[in-house]
Order: C-alpha cells, then sequence, then structure tokens
C-alpha cells in the first residue's frame, strides 16, 4: 500500500501543469487541447525514450532509455528516474514572464504601465514539472568572440527581427547561421561608430567612451538585440542590456546568445533590481519609451540607479525636435530634468547627454515646492524586490556628500579596491581583501575539478547565484567571460558592493523563476543556495528544474553546498541528464554533515527524435 500512494503522488506531481489550473477544467480533453493531444506528463512519457544526449561539444548524440519513475524504498522518497519533457511549444519559456499565464489566470494588469511585461510568477501547484526541450537542431553555441557577430539560426529559430529591421543593420540571415552586422535603430552604420561619437561628444581623451576608466558600468534601456552593449566591451565597459519580452520578444535571448550581458526587465511600475547609484552611463537609443508619464517616475527610477555625476545619453528625434510634438516633448522633458537638477554635458545632431549633479546641493537650493520632491528620508533607496516606483529624487548619502562624488577609483583598480559602501555592511578593508583571497583559491579549486572539460573559450555567460561581495566573479577578470552575479533578495543587499566593484547583477528570489530564457548561462555557480531556500520553505526540486532551463546544454553546475543538500542533487542526475564531473570536500571540516561539499555537474545535450515525436503526436 505505501508503494502505490508513494507512486501515486509522484504521477500526481508530475502531471501538474503550470499553464492551465486542472480545475478550471471540466474534462480531460481541455487539457489536451492545450497540450497539443497530450498533458505534459503523457507527452514525456512517450518520448522520454528517444532522447538523444552528448555531453561532449562534439554534438554526437546517443541515446539513453530510463523508466520514469524509480521508487526508493527506506527513505520515502520517490525519485523520478526521467523527467517528462515539456511540449516543444515552450522551448523558449519564462515562467514569470508567461503571456499565456497571465492571460490564463485573468489578471487584472494595466497595459498603459507595462505591467504585462513584468513578473507575474505561477504558485507552486501550476509550475511547469518538466524538462524544457531544445529546438528542432540545437547546436552548441558558436564561442566568444566569434558570437558577438554570429550565432546558429537553428537556436534561435525566429527571423521576423532581421526582416522588420533590414534597414537598421540589426541583424541578418546568411545560411544556418544569423548575424550581427552591430547597427542598431539610431546607429545603422555601427555601434563601434556611435560610441566613439558620444565620446568625442564628452570630449574623453582619445575618443574612448571609458574615460580613462572612470565609466565602467552602463545601463542600456530598450537595448534591441545588444549590439551597443556587445562593442562597449573592447573599451572594459560592461553592460546591463536591458528590454522587456514585447513585441520584439527574442531579443534579449539574441543578446545572450551571442555572449552579451542582458536582462528581461522593463521600466513599468516596479523598481529595477539594481540598487541606487549602480551605473556611471544610461542609454537610451530610439526605445520608445514615454519620460513625461506620471510626473516623469521613469526617468527618477533611471536617476536612483546612476551614480553622482552620472551620464544619461538620448539619441531621440525629440532631442533635435523637427516638429510641432517632437518640439513639446523636447521642452516638457528640458524642463523637468532641469529640475531634477540634471545639465546638459553635450547635445548634438539627434543626441543629448545630460549629466547628474555631484552633490546634494542643487537640490538643497530648489525653490520650496518644487516637483519631484525629494524622497522620504526613510526611503530604502536599495530595496528593490516587488518595491513600487516612487516619482521623487533619490538624494546622495552623506558620503557622496563628503567626497563631492562616488568616491570610486577607475577601473580595474576599482574591482579590488574597498568601495566606500562596504562601511553600510560594517566590513572592514581586511574583511574585504580576506574575502577576495578566499574566492581566488575557491576558483583556482574549481577549475582544477573542470580539469580538461574546458578550454579557454569554453565559457561565456557565468552565474553566480548567491554572489555575496562579487569576489567569485573578481576571481574571473582574467578569463573570457563575464558573470551576472545574483543577490538574495531576502538577505543583506551586497549588490550596491558589487557594482562599485565594476560588475553587474540583479536581486533574485530562487524560490521563483529567473528573468531570463532558457538555454542562456554556461556556467552556474550556487554556494549553499540550495540549503538556503530550504529554510524558506522552497522547494529544492523546483529549483533543480529552473536550473535546468537557464542552462546550456553541455554547460556546468558548481554546487558549493552542505553534504545533505549534495546528497539531494545527486539523486537527480539521472533524471535530468546531467552527469556528475567531479565532487570533492571543500574544506577540512570535524562536522562531516556541516563541511560543505563541492560538486561539478555538466548538463548533457539531449535532443528528442523526431520521428518518435511524430509516432506519439
Amino acid at each position: 500500500m505505501r508503494i502505490i500512494e508513494m507512486f501515486y503522488a509522484a504521477i500526481t506531481r508530475l502531471v501538474a501543469l503550470y499553464s492551465v489550473p486542472l480545475e478550471n477544467y471540466s474534462s480531460r480533453a481541455h487539457v489536451s487541447h492545450l497540450w497539443h493531444t497530450n498533458s505534459a506528463f503523457d507527452y514525456g512519457s512517450k518520448i522520454s525514450k528517444s532522447i538523444g544526449w552528448s555531453s561532449e561539444d562534439t554534438g554526437e548524440v546517443g541515446k539513453l532509455e530510463e523508466p520514469i519513475v524509480t521508487l526508493e524504498d527506506g527513505e520515502d522518497i520517490v525519485i523520478s528516474k526521467s523527467f517528462p519533457v515539456c511540449d516543444d511549444r515552450h522551448s523558449e519559456i519564462i515562467p514569470c514572464l508567461d503571456r499565456n499565464y497571465i492571460y490564463q489566470s485573468r489578471l487584472k494588469l494595466d497595459l498603459s504601465l507595462m505591467e504585462h511585461y513584468e513578473r507575474h510568477c505561477p504558485q507552486p501547484e501550476r509550475r511547469f514539472n518538466c524538462l524544457i526541450p531544445p529546438p528542432p537542431g540545437y547546436k552548441v553555441p558558436i564561442k566568444w568572440p566569434r558570437s558577438r557577430d554570429e550565432v546558429w539560426q537553428a537556436n534561435i529559430p525566429h527571423t521576423h527581427l532581421a526582416h522588420e529591421k533590414s534597414d537598421q543593420n540589426w541583424m541578418v540571415v546568411k545560411g544556418d547561421k544569423i548575424v550581427f552586422p552591430g547597427g542598431g535603430t539610431h546607429f545603422h552604420y555601427g555601434a563601434d561608430k556611435y560610441i566613439t561619437h558620444l565620446a568625442n561628444m564628452l570630449n574623453f581623451k582619445d575618443n574612448i567612451l571609458n574615460n580613462e576608466g572612470r565609466l565602467r558600468t552602463v545601463l542600456d534601456v530598450g537595448c534591441g538585440v545588444a549590439s551597443f552593449g556587445g562593442y562597449l566591451l573592447s573599451s572594459d565597459i560592461i553592460a546591463m542590456s536591458l528590454a522587456p519580452n514585447d513585441v520584439h520578444q527574442n531579443q534579449i535571448q539574441f543578446a545572450l546568445e551571442r555572449g552579451i550581458p542582458a536582462y528581461l526587465g522593463v521600466l513599468g511600475t516596479k523598481r529595477l533590481p539594481y540598487p541606487s547609484r549602480s551605473f556611471d552611463f544610461a542609454h537610451c537609443s530610439r526605445c520608445r519609451i514615454d519620460w513625461l508619464q506620471r510626473d516623469g517616475i521613469l526617468l527618477l527610477e533611471l536617476d536612483r540607479v546612476l551614480r553622482a555625476g552620472g551620464y544619461f545619453a538620448y539619441s531621440s528625434p525629440e532631442a533635435y525636435a523637427q516638429d510641432e510634438e517632437d518640439l513639446r516633448i523636447w521642452k516638457q522633458m528640458s524642463a523637468l530634468v532641469s529640475r531634477m537638477c540634471w545639465k546638459i554635458a553635450a547635445k548634438k545632431n539627434q543626441t543629448v547627454v545630460w549629466v547628474k549633479p555631484l552633490t546634494n546641493d542643487c537640490y538643497m537650493n530648489r525653490e520650496p515646492g518644487t516637483q519631484p520632491p525629494l524622497c522620504r528620508s526613510d526611503d530604502d533607496h536599495d530595496a528593490v524586490w516587488g518595491v513600487p516606483m516612487e516619482a521623487c529624487i533619490t538624494p546622495y548619502s552623506e558620503q557622496n556628500q563628503r567626497d563631492g562624488g562616488s568616491g570610486l577609483v577607475p577601473w580595474p583598480s576599482r574591482l579590488t579596491t574597498p568601495p566606500p559602501r562596504l562601511s553600510d555592511f560594517g566590513i572592514s578593508r581586511d574583511m574585504f581583501g580576506k574575502d577576495m583571497e578566499i574566492w581566488r583559491q575557491r576558483v583556482e579549486t574549481y577549475w582544477g575539478l573542470l580539469g580538461e572539460k574546458i578550454q579557454p573559450n569554453t565559457l561565456r555567460n557565468v552565474m553566480d547565484m548567491k554572489a555575496n561581495m562579487g569576489s567569485f566573479a573578481a576571481a574571473l577578470k582574467d578569463e573570457q567571460v563575464w558573470v551576472m552575479n545574483v543577490v538574495p533578495e531576502d538577505g543583506p543587499n551586497t549588490l550596491k558592493i558589487i557594482y562599485d566593484r565594476g560588475l553587474i547583477g540583479s536581486v533574485h528570489d530562487w524560490c521563483e523563476a529567473y528573468s531570463t530564457y532558457p538555454r542562456t548561462y554556461d556556467l552556474l555557480h550556487a554556494w549553499t543556495v540550495f540549503s538556503d531556500i530550504e529554510k524558506k520553505g522552497c522547494s529544492p526540486e523546483d529549483l533543480l528544474i529552473e536550473i535546468d532551463r537557464i542552462l546550456r546544454p553541455t554547460g556546468f553546475m558548481i554546487v558549493r553546498d552542505k553534504r545533505p543538500a549534495i546528497e539531494f542533487i545527486k539523486r537527480y542526475l539521472t533524471a535530468f541528464h546531467w552527469k556528475s564531473v567531479a565532487a570533492t570536500e571543500a574544506e577540512p571540516s570535524s562536522d562531516s554533515e556541516e563541511g560543505e561539499i563541492v560538486l561539478v555537474i555538466q548538463k548533457q545535450l539531449w535532443l528528442l527524435d523526431e520521428n518518435a515525436k511524430d509516432e506519439a503526436a
């Protein structure tokens, strides 16, 4: 009887469909219709024995035959031996940005405020419990730096942007590849020339936009396929390319496939997932944002994340006001930024660059009652997870006022110099230095465990799932990678330290899906992430499914956690078609339970057998 109950529980878990609540349908036929002719479980069970896989970059495909469920008695644990495969219509699913979920849930959202592009996550019982399949013909991505300029069309089989933006050189279809000439809506002749033009406008030395290391972090709003951010990298500038999952819905997917830092997000009603004073420079090139709406709230959010003395480059017809409507917008926007104490640093042709003040002096000298007001003194300017935007000016800290600016040194010294905001956490310079050395040694150990599995260009997109002060990323400074540093929403908000070091990242809650497409990261680093979510009462199995979603085939995960967490993950290796590369004790410990273990996993490349899939349909 116990075995039957356990089996029933496993089946119940597997048939839980994220996109449709079963109780809303009067018959199984309704559910079947939404998943073609099968439920998630039925579909998976029919084709799961025809999954080809490879753990190597060769892409050679083998076959795996496993039963769907295995019962492990003695521990009362049911482990699925092979998770079902999701319907291939969901090969690009982003669970918390899923329009179908929004529609089916009948959420009352204000489209004019872009709420439909913000995060709306399903309840646990409505989450997908299946593996996201790669698209037909998927190949191991082209390596950096070639990937900046070309990707496999099969990996992102969408060419509508190539046709829609054909006159702007966004992207061009060439055979089995999609090529990126480097153009954009405003810079048809190449992002590199446009970047040089911006540096020339600001009179930066040698027309290099990084301004001798003083300009390091950039926020590119409405980034398209992120060619602007891609071409900034050669100037030692790292951009967070930001765009919503809108009518150009695959733009961020293309950016990440190219190996360019990017994030799915929107200026809507909630704060962006970045602390105050994170970016040296913000950029909007024909980004189609109404900056005047709601008393300028979106521009004030941009002001919040810009550093003291930070720049905002705005390339748009309003900047040169050719007609009556453009002139009206320009006048109103000029008046708004003037009240915000921004000044024009340069203006030429269709581009204007504003600069923020270095101190609070201008704010304090405004006439009483001037709008927008300063934010409340008790407002936490760095609280961002699910926090509504406010139409107010974020004042600088006492440290900014005292230093007459951010107090940050130029890059690359910025990476290893203790930033002023360390004092917000009571962290000393010595503690900061020790943290860097610890993670330098740990990364050296990790690379030793990876061994011959990686070559200099094997990894490009890396995520540190619990980044603390960013020292894991700092230890990778000489590698051809960029790191998305994720800081948990319920812990110390050390993300501002990470940005002050010239790195990038976001706040996130790992009880939910991350705002990215499937198959976008080559390496995930999870330091005590599983132990942490267990304490929060969230499902570690859901986290494994999410990790599988965002990890590229042939990609790696390095888990550093306590022994029970590692043993839990090992039980699921077969179910996810993962392979254990190495496992070792992290550091000597007298307590075998409390001591950390390092487990290195590689995701195998598996593809659906199209013939078997046709038979199952």
